[in-house]
């Protein structure tokens, strides 16, 4: 992306957080490849503790997906657009920060160096794994078999890694030949209106797929109303314009 063409609020927000934030010794190819290599490793040793799997047992892949879905919705409408306590940090990072750095005329990143505003912090796969998945999954293997908590495992990670790489996607630069495939380029559409600082509070809050957006009716249409202004102090424009 040429960098004359993104805005200049945007410019001097990137090259801000960049000083500030970004470390000389910080590597987004490192990060895009801890992710990755991190999840598939998870994954991989997780399917491997398969035996003989059962039909009805293949349906923790499917429900672990959907409720993925519905997951990462409420979470990206409510803490990562409003402040709760205790989480703050997480709207700061998303709605502060994450919307200032991209926005729906300045989507795609310019170096690797934007892949820390893009991808969540290596960290947080550790604790994902860690307080998270394998929790649930030990108890779907004491409660219900132990076929379902390896696959509950892969699929929490699976899901985990989907909603990276697609997130990633999303802000590539519009001529890169991932982004031109055209489901791609339909998701990446979805989620730069979702960048609309107008839209963005409450329209299209899936960063995957737009499963829930559909479900819960915040799939925004072409007409739906886009109120420039948001009167709550927690929103999403109270912090674009701190």
């Amino acid at each position: 992306m040429a960098t004359d063409t993104i805005p200049e609020r945007v410019k001097a927000f990137r090259e801000a957080y960049r000083e500030k934030y970004v470390s000389p010794r910080y590597s987004g190819h490192a990060h895009f490849a801890f992710t990755s290599l991190g999840s598939l490793a998870a994954i991989g040793f997780s399917l491997s503790r398969l035996d003989s799997v059962r039909p009805l047992e293949w349906l923790t892949v499917p429900a672990v997906f959907l409720l993925g879905n519905v997951v990462e919705f409420l979470g990206h409408r409510g803490p990562m657009h409003h402040r709760r306590r205790g989480l703050g940090l997480l709207f700061k990072r998303h709605t502060e920060q994450h919307h200032r750095y991209f926005t729906h005329d300045a989507l795609a990143y310019e170096s690797a160096r934007d892949v820390k505003m893009v991808l969540f912090p290596p960290v947080l796969l550790l604790f994902f794994l860690g307080a998270i998945a394998t929790p649930l999954a030990a108890l779907c293997f004491a409660l219900v078999s132990p076929n379902v908590g390896w696959l509950f495992a892969a699929s929490a990670v699976g899901y985990y890694l989907s909603y990276e790489w697609l997130h990633f996607c999303h802000h590539l630069p519009p001529e890169h030949p991932v982004a031109r495939l055209p489901l791609m380029a339909r998701l990446r559409r979805h989620h730069q209106t979702h960048h609309d600082p107008s839209k963005m509070q409450r329209y299209n809050f899936n960063i995957t797929f737009p499963l829930s957006d559909w479900l819960f009716g915040t799939a925004w249409r072409p007409g739906a109303p886009s109120p420039e202004d948001h009167p709550d102090p927690s929103s999403s424009r109270a912090g674009l314009d701190a």
